[in-house]
């Protein structure tokens, strides 16, 4: 256009300005409100449309609102032409950021469903976010009329380096991948590393593992470290597992009435204390003539790897009340001493273990 700027031009482009912020005002208003009636079903894809439209729709409109505005302004074919470009490099960059945010967010829900946990794989989840960032500022770049060949070119010179100087950073990123794909360990999972570390997993990310102790303490572990290392992982191929308490009574006990009172107390604990496995059938498994007990091992059931301290604590206290009522004895070893005195007389003397002096003084 070669005519004039005019009060008229000016005021209809700042009406085009205001009524694009009015509708992205109501559009925010009108999609917080559907966001709310949308956590309300069971459905999750509403959850998806709205929170795309959210983010995307109040943009549009603004940008539609400065685009009648360039319009309604007598501007050059060129400027017409470079406003334009802006615009759909902007609303470009705002359906980028839009589906990085919601893909990223489907990643992570994606990843927690499969763990059941609240913590995520975040590796997964930042790889999506840096793919869809990067695919959407090439698409802007090519929007505003810039060749992304040349981009491309220098990239993939510059590979080489990059990936030599980032040695340690890409193989401890490549090992996380491999540890999720492989299933080996997923995020809830409890481990246990040969150097002796363990606790669960709370988050595999592109360059550490984290895992929290059962002291709340976090052990972090490089991704390469974890893939190459002796683990054990107890949560898998199931989380419930059995655990064992080592027993011993004396040679005078009947075995057939002590194995009766044994289970009778370890199927007490399975039912009665939280996070045992009262599907499980307590088992008992004389194994040892020993030099004053006859050994034997309690087998019981548990939820996960960490219930298994308080399982055994229980069992313990019950089982020790539960002998003491019926009488049988849990003894303790005893050691003979064979004193030479001068006169060629030899003394034998018995000295008993603590534990056995505790025995008796109760």
């Amino acid at each position: 256009m070669n005519r004039d700027l005019t009060l008229h031009d000016i005021i209809v482009a700042g009406i085009a300005v205001a009524a694009g912020l009015a509708v992205a005002l109501v559009l925010r208003v009108v999609l917080r409100w559907l966001g709310v009636r949308a956590l309300r079903t069971r459905w999750q894809g509403d959850d998806i449309i709205v929170d795309v439209l959210r983010t995307l729709a109040p943009g549009c409109a603004v940008a539609g609102g400065v685009a009648a505005a360039a319009g309604a302004l007598p501007l050059t074919r060129q400027v017409g032409h470079v406003v334009d470009e802006v615009l759909m490099g902007a609303v470009v960059l705002i359906a980028t950021f839009t589906a990085a945010r919601v893909i990223s967010g489907l990643v992570r829900s994606m990843a927690q469903s499969r763990s059941g946990v609240a913590g995520s794989a975040t590796i997964f989840v930042n790889i999506t976010r840096i793919a869809v960032l990067a695919l959407g500022f090439l698409v802007m770049l090519e929007t505003l009329g810039i060749s992304i060949a040349p981009l491309l070119t220098a990239l993939g010179v510059g590979g080489l380096a990059i990936a030599l100087a980032l040695k340690d950073t890409l193989a401890n990123l490549f090992a996380g991948v491999h540890i999720l794909v492989s299933k080996t360990v997923q995020p809830g999972d409890y481990i246990r590393l040969s150097s002796g570390e363990e606790g669960y997993v709370r988050d595999i990310n592109w360059r550490i593992t984290v895992v929290e102790q059962l002291n709340n303490n976090l052990v972090i572990i490089p991704n390469a470290k974890l893939a190459g290392t002796n683990m054990t992982n107890f949560s898998r191929p199931e989380q419930k597992l059995a655990v064992t308490v080592q027993v011993g009574v004396g040679y005078e006990s009947d075995l057939e009435r002590v194995e009766r009172i044994t289970v009778e107390v370890a199927e007490s604990v399975m039912k009665d204390v939280d996070g045992a496995d009262p599907d499980y059938e307590s088992a008992v498994r004389f194994h040892t003539f020993g030099d004053s007990r006859i050994g034997f091992t309690v087998i019981l059931g548990v939820g996960e790897f960490s219930d298994k301290y308080r399982i055994k604590h229980e069992f313990i206290k019950r089982l020790h009340q539960r002998y003491r009522a019926e009488g049988i004895r849990i003894p303790a070893p005893a050691r003979t001493v064979s004193l030479q005195q001068a006169e060629g007389t030899t003394t034998e003397t018995t000295i008993p273990h603590p534990r056995a002096s505790l025995d008796q003084a109760s």
